[in-house]
């Protein structure tokens, strides 16, 4: 295998989401290092990734896997590990499995969170309907930790997406890492506003996102439009108890997403969040973001770019009363953009610069 200066690498690339949007952004600022993943599936990712020097893992072979990836759970592991890169400097984007890759050198890991199945296992695993307090769950995830632990010692160095996540990666791993705030990718001409809706949520349509408690505080508000960008496994579901009120867009390029970002007045965001990077392009598009106080958003959501909701009153009469003020003031635009640009792609890839010599 040849010995390359730089080499990237991700869990797997089957979704639209941050993750996957950080390693897009690194794609352009090194666009002949090799992508090492597990899994590949262009027809539900980022358009970017076409052009990019594409190293899948052992489970791409399975197309099943490509399209369901939360089913090939049991095997990333030593999947993962399996996947040998020979750079000099080796960049893995990480939510849980790329940071176990085997790397001849030097390992420089973006972790946007510790293994949540592992360490956030109500949150996120309960949301999937897994069981973890059964002995068979029990005895996997304890194999699982052993090799998340083991995984993470190799790392030469672990940079985090927010304070949260630096706090979690203290408290499990016992690392201290610097926070490079991941990039926002802010086209050069925003489309013009043509007055689509008052509120925009936009997740995957997963119960941990809670769009379900969105569509409750919507049927409080009939005079208000909402609109739902994203899809997931509960459309159907929230799709059928949604008032008239609501509007289900589904997943949408990006030319359509700035445009649904330009054509609100607030965007919304219910779930906790490692980083989220939502309201920094709502921000983007000159729009604030009513969210709650948790998570990532601790570090992005100013005073002047939108409203946080205490976690102990996150219940839909205070949603519905602070929407009601947030629509009913005047937003700076200017600063609100002002503000996303300083979370850009060219000051992202600057910050692991800085961090990493000879990136």
């Amino acid at each position: 295998m040849e010995r390359v200066p730089l080499a990237l690498a991700h869990d797997y690339l089957t979704q639209r989401g941050g993750a996957e949007r950080v390693v897009a952004a690194w794609t352009k600022f090194a666009p002949q290092a090799p992508l090492y993943t597990n899994l590949y599936e262009p027809t539900t990712t980022f358009d970017e990734f076409a052009s990019a020097p594409m190293r899948t893992g052992r489970l791409n072979r399975i197309p099943y896997f490509r399209r369901h990836h939360r089913a090939a759970l049991p095997f990333l592991a030593s999947a993962t590990q399996a996947i040998t890169i020979n750079a000099d400097i080796t960049l893995a984007s990480s939510s849980g499995w790329a940071h176990g890759v085997t790397a001849s050198d030097y390992l420089a890991v973006y972790c946007h969170a510790p293994a949540r199945w592992l360490y956030q296992t109500d949150r996120y695993l309960r949301r999937d309907g897994l069981n973890p307090a059964t002995q068979a769950s029990r005895l996997w995830f304890s194999h699982l930790r052993r090799w998340d632990q083991s995984a993470q010692r190799r790392a030469d160095l672990y940079v985090v997406n927010s304070s949260a996540t630096q706090a979690l990666v203290q408290k499990v791993y016992g690392r201290t890492a610097p926070i490079v705030a991941p990039p926002v990718d802010v086209p050069s001409f925003m489309p013009a506003s043509d007055d689509r809706g008052d509120v925009l949520v936009v997740a995957r349509l997963l119960p941990y996102k809670n769009v379900d408690l969105a569509l409750e505080v919507a049927r409080l508000m009939p005079d208000v439009r909402f609109r739902i960008v994203g899809d997931g496994p509960l459309l159907t579901t929230l799709r059928s108890t949604a008032s008239t009120n609501v509007t289900f867009l589904g997943a949408v390029d990006d030319e359509q997403l700035w445009q649904e970002y330009v054509g609100t007045q607030i965007h919304l965001a219910l779930s906790h969040e490692d980083f989220g990077i939502t309201p920094l392009e709502a921000a983007a598009a000159g729009k604030p973001t009513v969210a709650r106080r948790s998570g990532g958003y601790l570090d992005t959501i100013t005073a002047t770019t939108g409203v946080l909701i205490p976690e102990n009153d996150l219940n839909v009469p205070t949603i519905v009363e602070t929407l009601t003020q947030a629509l009913s003031l005047s937003w700076d635009e200017q600063l609100l953009r002002q503000h996303a640009q300083r979370f850009s792609r060219a000051a992202h890839w600057a910050a692991l610069q800085a961090l990493i010599p000879g990136l």
